[in-house]
């Protein structure tokens, strides 16, 4: 064989399996993140599981906050269908923006319940509203991990993605655009330590 055709058949050969490496790593980093975002999901879910108890645990206690009720299970039901739709279509930024922003409504909504529960000492001090309300919190804390894993995900192939040579690649093997992170309006609001005064 002749070796002006060996050399470019050698070089041709490297490429294609070049090629062949960077579309395994797009598919690796983009499924790391989709399963990242069902982490989310399933916290969400628990979360969204254990409004509707939170809300007929009080709303024995107080009857007449009837719209405080209401607007927390509005909230609810909205953060679940910007999840259903978050979970169709993981890292697409219009997904992601609406599950932010019903998930901050939601969070909205807890925050003027909780303000309202503090008017009601016989629910603070139920033994079931304290344990779901300790659940409540422990979720919470789960989904904020959960959350940061799916961005430090999303942050990887967005990286790699965007990087030379898979810039050049990424579009033709079906990665044409990056994935958005999933950041809620109030996050400035959360890196700032709560005030406690007496």
């Amino acid at each position: 064989m002749d070796l002006s055709l060996i050399i470019p058949v050698v070089l041709l050969g490297a490429l294609l399996v070049y090629g062949v490496a960077i579309y395994n790593r797009l598919v690796t980093l983009k499924n790391r993140y989709q399963n990242a975002f069902a982490q989310i999901e399933v916290q969400l879910k628990r979360r969204h599981d254990l409004i509707p108890n939170l809300v007929e645990t009080a709303r024995a206690y107080m009857s007449h906050e009837r719209e405080t009720l209401q607007a927390v299970t509005e909230a609810r039901n909205a953060a679940e269908v910007g999840l259903q739709h978050a979970a169709a279509r993981p890292g697409e930024p219009g997904a992601m923006a609406e599950l932010a922003g019903a998930e901050g409504a939601l969070g909205a909504a807890l925050g003027r319940l909780n303000v309202v529960m503090e008017a009601y000492p016989d629910l603070k001090a139920s033994d079931n509203m304290q344990q779901l309300s300790e659940t409540l919190t422990s979720t919470e804390n789960r989904v904020a991990f959960a959350r940061q894993a799916f961005n430090d995900a999303v942050m990887q192939y967005n990286a790699y993605r965007q990087s030379f040579p898979p810039v050049l690649l990424a579009g033709s093997f079906g990665h044409k655009q990056d994935a958005a992170l999933l950041e809620f309006a109030d996050s400035a609001e959360i890196q700032t330590a709560p005030r406690v005064s007496f």
